[in-house]
């Protein structure tokens, strides 16, 4: 069952000068970063409410976010929502035609497990499910 939106990620250039901004704006301190390999970037979080927002950083050429830099700019990238069982969630939504990235879920930020749905099949909206691993 989804919960509730995890964390909206946004696409930068570079955290060292995007973090100052967004503390700014937020009126909060960055909660931490993270690099995550697999993804081929580093992340910094900021808690608002119960939600995050996540800048993301590339830290290859041909990282998802670089590319994704290269076509559209820095902005909103994925919108990221909570579940309690990722791998039910996948099964729902393929059963409901929506194309997915990740058929069985990976590692991300944050200690938790993580699956994209393809924005193709979401309206344009590259759509995150994530759950604390196991």
């Amino acid at each position: 069952m989804i919960t509730k939106i995890d964390h909206l990620g946004i696409a930068v250039r570079s955290l060292d000068e995007a973090i100052p901004l967004w503390e700014k704006l937020l009126g909060t301190t960055c909660e931490r970063i993270e690099e995550v390999p697999s993804q081929k970037v580093r992340t910094a979080f900021f808690a608002v409410g119960e939600a995050h927002v996540e800048l993301l950083e590339a830290t290859a050429e041909d990282s998802p976010i670089a590319r994704y830099i290269e076509k559209n700019g820095e902005g909103v990238q994925h919108v990221a929502f909570a579940t309690t069982d990722l791998v039910e969630e996948l099964a729902k939504a393929k059963a409901d035609g929506i194309r997915l990235i990740d058929e069985v879920p990976r590692p991300g930020a944050g200690g938790k497990d993580i699956a994209f749905l393809h924005p193709k099949s979401t309206r344009g909206v590259l759509t995150e499910f994530c759950a604390p691993n196991h």
